[in-house]
């Protein structure tokens, strides 16, 4: 019988089924030099669309990633990666919908952090102090606790 602190996972069979919508975002700061190379495209191909793929990866892999999370029927999901070269900072914004029992948060926090850790990746030969800053949900919809938005 497990105890009260024993891992499991959530009975959710009981929730109601209802449209569920999350926002979260990131920020990978390097160099402008740096910013501007993963821009130009590198020899491994064009970064900024790799980490787009590997956002929508992240969201397919969440449950397998964190060990709380169910696997949800997830119906949509959109990787925005938007470079500021002057500045040197690449914002990161996933957008992840699903149709289920219970929310899309952590997939899309996944689906943001991973993306940046695309972006740092490819950025590390350029720019080794280059940072992911800033992972937080930005809004939410759907679910017993309703609409959720970041101030």
């Amino acid at each position: 019988m497990a105890t009260s602190d024993a891992a499991r996972i959530v009975d959710v069979g009981g929730k109601e089924v209802t449209d569920r919508e999350a926002v979260a975002e990131c920020v990978i700061t390097m160099t402008p030099e740096a910013c501007a190379k993963l821009e130009a495209g590198t020899p491994k191909g064009n970064p900024i669309e790799a980490a787009r793929v590997a956002g929508i990866m992240g969201v397919k892999r969440t449950p397998d990633l964190l060990p709380f999370c169910h696997p949800i029927a997830v119906t949509g999901a959109e990787v925005i990666v938007e470079p500021d070269r002057s500045t040197g900072r690449i914002r990161v914004q996933a957008r992840v919908t699903a149709r289920d029992r219970t929310g899309v948060e952590m997939e899309a926090l996944t689906a943001a952090a991973v993306a940046a850790l695309s972006l740092y990746d490819t950025a590390k030969p350029f720019d080794r102090s280059a940072r992911i800053d800033g992972l937080r949900l930005l809004e939410k919809t759907g679910g017993k606790s309703g609409h959720y938005r970041a101030d």
